[in-house]
């Protein structure tokens, strides 16, 4: 950070409330916002069929390494269904020049946005790493798809079978968690690619045998059935020797033709019912389509849409906003390479007549199929996937980024422009091609199946230990190549963070903002001093009710106009909150910056409460509850808390904020107010942006529209931290939840510190102990056991009382042998056994290399200049750290740890059934039930 630079914005522009008299919502035309969305690129193929694609991107000094294999689920044979994610997980563990975990590297490199996933089509890896760090990415990449195997043992593939069951387990164990599989059952025929579901059966995955991991290497992962994609700090020349050194002598493998798939009609309708642990019915309608790369699918896309997608869909205004049978409802087209699935969901209010409401659905979409969209709804979704697409293309990898765009093309389509191509045929579909579609495919016979309230079938499990097919005794059909040495990774650069700069408002609202000329986009946030600790303790629910009913109307729009608004103009507006503060954001595209800017203010100053509204979402709220009673994950969130704090701090609250029933039904329309007048109020207020416009241009916009916004004479909320914390009571608390397949470990501990203190070398500590996939904590339970599909312990850090939070889904069966091995790792760590050498250098490594690729997008340096704020560090704090990690010694970090970190005080919650079975708990604590 080279300067901070402050103005003063003091001249009133406009008379009080003019500025918000009219709401204008003109916005740019869709192609002009298309024009906006460019990624140039060069591509190339070596000599053993690898493609290349290169994008040139040198805003920061990173660069997005991603690899797609054209291979995925539906290419399993059968026997082996799961196979493909089997290996996507295999292939993190470790290579013949690269021993270990693949996660041991990237994270010394500084990698962010590391991940890999495997569909139906494809299975790809990708991470973005600092520039220096280029060619050891490479190299590991090169690796694991040329020299896999001589690394692959017996061991590691029983391991991440378990691993992957537990991930299964994890998903099974949601509510509604078991409809896909029926759905992909009843919808494709057998032997249809598409039948079975990419996660696979416990029983192929129990058979996976060596001999088929030898086979599906060699089958599928050949240089010529892969796309590497590199975006950002690079050119293509530097690009093509890089690539040719490490892949070139990669030799081809066999052509992996995807296999044909055509779109399967059903002979007529099926309809089913299932029961499971859930709050309210839920109603589904399918229909398998065309695919991505077919001419209807655009417009099929637009008719999921308009029908239940968008804020003012069909089904929001006729099933939510109108008849108030329906607490949420989403329609969508999901695009394959081959197929596509058209669906249709609608959550029952709890109490309504589920017949009827699906007689209603059915007379919806009827009366849609037959009429097609309006010109103007069909302009709102361009609209927004447009802005979508904008938004997105600020990375450079991770999930939607610049290498995700080029390498879904080219793979599907065998164009990187491909997104170029959808998106000029969003920005021209007609109505007409919309209703014509949809009269094609959805006239067809439909899928539809009820969830209702009830017990859940019996759950079939696998093994209890994964049983693994023999060792082949085949000998290995290849001879491991030799390799030049892994490359060094050459000095990375000091991050140089955004200039902060501040303006103050003639009311004296002050505004922070910094540059970001990455993509004409602009991010603002206005942030109050509330938050969870801010709801009043004997009306839990009542802000959360509050910010819902923000953004569903104002004094000038209702809550269909105001979501028609948003959408016309291709921008987000979001109410919420963290424990400490509450805050209204705003994404926009920057031609449409301004009629933006009126809907964040009149959404933040001038809330409607309509009496209506108010009880529509006061049941939509009750019904979240409900639901949230049936999740695992919920459940853990309302007790945990409280366990901790007690149920009278203001930190002591559920994390979703949604309240008990009783007191949410309590909640009048003068509550609401008086919370808005109390704490969302311009003396309470700040206003942050990261844009591509100066703060020159940008404060006259703001003062136009927030300058003349005065504080009301009520007093301004405090929030009272003085409430006593209850000394801890180690225990185990058993939240009983009947045919879980899965146990989920939350708890904790209060540390002795707060949010405001320097918790640096703390959470560098932790980082080992519990916080990274390499933790301690991560590595027993997941790489060593094979219990769980991820771990953690986190310092989750507040502006008051920090508390030390851990939370374990395990197989149910091993519930109380996780909870004792976790126990080890801390009394471990915490005593004899603290930071290694290895573990010192990994994580210094990697919090000084990933800062670059850590603050790339405006989003996170928008966070990053709120968390300074509300942690009270300086502007230029993120520049500093680089230095501070690089002295920091191991004894440091086991002394920051052990000073605050009490494994006697923990206190743990247990969310799972309570006939599993497990080692007795009177080695560390008495259990308790709820």
């Amino acid at each position: 950070m080279r300067r901070v630079l402050t103005f003063l914005f003091a001249v009133l522009l406009v008379a009080p409330g003019a500025a918000l008299a009219q709401i204008s919502t003109e916005a740019a035309p869709v192609a002009e916002l298309v024009e906006r969305v460019d990624i140039p690129y060069e591509r190339f193929t070596l000599d053993n069929g690898l493609t290349v694609v290169v994008h040139e991107d040198r805003k920061a000094p990173v660069v997005a390494v991603s690899i797609w294999y054209n291979v995925g689920s539906k290419d399993e044979p059968q026997g082996q269904t799961g196979f493909a994610h089997l290996f996507e997980h295999l292939m993190f563990a470790g290579s013949e020049n690269a021993p270990g975990s693949y996660f041991n590297y990237v994270r010394g490199m500084g990698a962010t946005d590391l991940n890999g996933t495997t569909w139906f089509d494809r299975t790809n890896y990708f991470q973005t790493v600092p520039t220096p760090a280029l060619e050891q990415a490479l190299y590991l990449e090169s690796d694991r798809m040329g020299h896999l195997l001589g690394a692959v043992s017996q061991e590691r593939l029983d391991n991440q079978r378990g691993v992957v069951q537990n991930e299964k387990r994890q998903g099974d164990n949601q509510p509604y968690g078991l409809v896909y599989y029926q759905m992909l059952e009843d919808l494709f025929p057998e032997g249809h690619p598409y039948r079975h579901s990419t996660i696979g059966s416990m029983a192929d995955l129990d058979a996976a045998s060596m001999d088929d991991v030898r086979q599906w290497f060699t089958d599928n992962y050949g240089p010529n059935n892969a796309v590497l994609v590199l975006a950002g700090d690079i050119d293509t020349a530097t690009a093509r020797t890089l690539v040719e050194r490490y892949f070139g002598g990669i030799p081809a493998g066999p052509v992996n033709t995807p296999a044909a798939a055509d779109v399967p009609t059903l002979d007529a309708p099926i309809n089913r019912v299932m029961q499971d642990r859930v709050a309210n019915v839920r109603l589904y309608r399918t229909w398998i389509v065309p695919g991505m790369l077919d001419d209807d699918a655009i417009p099929l896309s637009v008719a999921g849409s308009v029908l239940g997608g968008l804020a003012s869909s069909r089904l929001d205004n006729e099933l939510v906003r109108g008849d108030q049978t329906a607490t949420s409802v989403s329609a969508s087209m999901q695009a394959f390479q081959r197929v596509g699935m058209f669906s249709v969901t609608v959550n029952v209010k709890p109490g309504e007549d589920a017949d009827a409401v699906s007689e209603r659905l059915d007379a919806i979409m009827a009366d849609f199929i037959a009429s097609g969209p309006t010109a103007e709804e069909v302009q709102r979704v361009a609209t927004n996937q447009v802005a979508n697409r904008i938004y997105g293309l600020e990375q450079v990898g991770g999930f939607g980024g610049k290498a995700t765009a080029l390498a879904e093309g080219q793979l599907y389509a065998g164009n990187p422009s491909f997104y170029r191509e959808q998106l000029e045929a969003y920005a021209s579909v007609t109505p007409q091609a919309v209703t014509a579609a949809m009269q094609r495919w959805l006239t067809r016979p439909v899928w539809t199946m009820r969830v209702e309230p009830g017990e859940r079938e019996d759950y079939v499990e696998a093994a209890r230990d994964p049983s693994g097919a023999a060792p082949s005794a085949a000998p290995q059909d290849y001879t491991p190549t030799p390799r030049d040495p892994m490359p060094q990774i050459a000095q990375v650069e000091n991050l140089d963070f955004p200039d902060i700069q501040r303006a103050t408002l003639s009311n004296g609202l002050e505004v922070v903002y910094a540059r970001a000329e990455t993509v004409p986009a602009v991010r603002v946030a206005v942030e109050f001093d509330a938050g969870l600790a801010a709801d009043p303790a004997d009306a839990l629910g009542t802000q959360r009710l509050m910010l819902n009913l923000l953004t569903e109307g104002t004094e000038s729009l209702n809550s269909t106009e105001l979501a028609e608004a948003r959408e016309r103009l291709g921008a987000s507006i979001n109410a919420g909150s963290s424990l400490d503060r509450t805050v209204v954001s705003l994404g926009a595209v920057s031609p449409n910056l301004e009629p933006s800017l009126d809907l964040l203010a009149d959404v933040v100053m001038n809330p409607a409460f309509d009496p209506a509204e108010v009880e529509r979402l006061r049941a939509t709220q009750l019904a979240s509850i409900a639901s949230e009673l049936t999740q695992p994950g919920g459940l853990g969130g309302r007790v945990t808390p409280v366990v901790l704090f007690g149920e009278d701090h203001p930190y002591g609250r559920p994390y979703s904020g949604l309240g008990d029933p009783d007191t949410v039904r309590a909640i009048t329309r003068e509550d609401l107010v008086n919370f808005h007048q109390t704490w969302i109020r311009p003396d309470n207020a700040r206003i942050y942006v990261t844009a591509d416009v100066p703060l020159q241009t940008l404060v006259p916009m703001l003062e136009a529209r927030f300058g003349s916004w005065a504080a009301p004479s009520t007093p301004r909320g405090v929030k009272n931290f003085d409430v006593a914390i209850p000394d801890p009571q180690p225990r185990v608390v058993l939240v009983n939840r009947p045919q879980s397949p899965q146990s989920i470990i939350f708890g904790g501990t209060i540390l002795p510190i707060s949010g405001q203190d320097d918790t640096l070398v703390l959470e560098a500590a932790n980082e080992v102990l519990g916080a990274s996939f390499l933790s301690r904590v991560n590595t027993e339970l997941r790489e060593v056991r094979g219990w769980s599909y991820g771990a953690s312990a986190s310092v989750s850090n507040r502006e008051h009382q920090t508390p030390y939070l851990f939370q374990a889904p395990v197989q149910a069966d091993r519930t109380g042998d996780s909870i004792a091995a976790m126990i080890a790792q801390f009394d471990a760590f915490l005593t004899e056994n603290g930071v290694t050498e290895e573990e010192l250098v990994r994580t210094i490594n990697g919090r000084t290399r990933q800062l670059a690729g850590q603050f790339e997008t405006s989003n996170a340096v928008l966070a990053a200049m709120r968390s300074n704020a509300l942690y009270g560090r300086p502007d230029n704090y993120w520049e500093t750290v680089a230095g501070r990690y690089n002295a920091m010694t191991a004894a440091e970090m086991d002394a920051a740890a052990r000073a605050v970190i009490d494994p006697s005080r923990f206190v743990w919650v247990v969310v799972g059934d309570a006939r599993w079975s497990g080692p007795s708990w009177s080695n560390w604590a008495s259990p308790s039930r709820r």
